[in-house]
């Protein structure tokens, strides 16, 4: 029996044909009679399909720490209410901007089409922020070790930035403590 190795939407390196695409549809052959595929193809939209030993995924950089167990990324998903040539006003004719915060590239963020549409330059950025939000946090964090470290050789605002860094950081990381009122309203 078969298992499907990659997912819709991830990307993946064709052999056969010496390029990157992105798997847009799989495809199980079943058997009648038989409770699962016994042969999985995926459909890349280079005319044919492909079976898993034709493609490689990308490789991740496990040794990256928590930023590389945390890969997000953005995806272009295909706009299903607008044509191309109705949104060539946009800066990605077709497509929209999703945030995922998963391996399995689901879950995690993305705009109403009609928000899009509005303002897709806005929204854009937006998604680059967020794709980017988890490194800036890092980038931040080590600064104010930085600068803690060598406190007494800093300029007052590489110190008063540092002191901003410090403030997200705990902002982002805490998690704040239900109210006992929430709590027990909750349990019963």
């Amino acid at each position: 029996m078969a298992k499907a190795v990659f997912h819709k939407n991830q990307r993946v390196y064709v052999k056969p044909v010496g390029t990157w695409s992105v798997i847009e549809q799989i495809k199980p052959q079943w058997v009648k009679n038989i409770e699962e595929p016994v042969r999985i193809y995926y459909e890349v939209g280079l005319g044919r399909d492909f079976t898993a030993d034709e493609l490689t995924g990308e490789e991740r950089d496990k040794s990256a720490g928590p930023i590389g167990h945390q890969n997000w990324r953005i995806l272009r998903v295909r706009n299903k209410w607008q044509t191309p040539e109705e949104c060539a006003h946009h800066p990605f004719p077709g497509t929209f901007p999703v945030v995922v915060t998963n391996a399995k590239d689901w879950g995690g963020w993305r705009t109403p089409g009609a928000e899009y549409d509005r303002d897709p330059n806005t929204v854009e950025m937006q998604a680059r922020i967020m794709a980017n939000g988890l490194h800036l946090l890092h980038i931040a964090e080590r600064l104010a070790q930085s600068i803690q470290k060598s406190a007494d050789d800093a300029p007052a605002e590489l110190i008063e930035l540092a002191r901003e860094a410090r403030a997200i950081s705990r902002f982002v990381n805490d998690v704040p403590a239900a109210e006992p009122e929430t709590t027990l309203k909750l349990l019963s």
